[in-house]
């Protein structure tokens, strides 16, 4: 597969609600290696499909340190199915809108339902960064981004700078 190119904003496909996967097959299972190799090299801890222009509920994530062994994790059609009510606050930034980053309260622990690369039913409890980065990649998959959780006017002022530089750079 040819390299990955990440989608920036205002490109509208972020904005649109991605489909659900049909099958999980050799395709697939290609663009999602692709993802991470685009992922890895960003460098990023997770990736939607969307943001390479595929809207599809397809994401990828690694949070493991960087001098630890990667622990690349394929998430297809994921879904939210429990969050905790205790939250958590990180500071996120997002592939799709570099030199941008946002302090978002989210719960702090989820259990996330997927089929995984082979198309095989999981569940996945996950906390802390991990279950941050989920519900990050999972926002992407239904048109949602960072900024959304700024004020109207500060949203505003990242999408007129990045149209701003869209043009610069036609």
């Amino acid at each position: 597969m040819s390299k990955l190119d990440i989608i920036t904003i205002p490109d509208p496909i972020l904005r649109k609600l991605a489909l659900p996967v049909e099958r999980v097959d050799d395709d697939l299972r290609r663009l999602a290696d692709g993802m991470l190799e685009a992922m890895y090299e960003a460098p990023g801890i997770g990736l939607a499909a969307p943001q390479v222009g595929v809207s599809r509920r397809l994401i990828v994530l690694d949070v493991s340190d960087k001098e630890d062994e990667k622990k690349p994790l394929v998430m297809v059609n994921p879904e939210i199915v429990t969050r905790s009510d205790e939250r958590r606050i990180y500071e996120e930034g997002c592939l799709s809108i570099p030199d941008v980053k946002v302090e978002i309260e989210r719960p702090a622990a989820i259990t996330v339902r997927y089929l995984d690369r082979e198309g095989l039913q999981q569940e996945l409890s996950a906390e802390a960064l991990l279950a941050t980065a989920i519900q990050h990649e999972v926002d992407h998959l239904d048109g949602r981004l960072i900024i959304d959780f700024l004020t109207r006017l500060k949203r505003d002022i990242i999408i007129r700078r990045f149209r701003k530089q869209a043009r610069t750079d036609a």
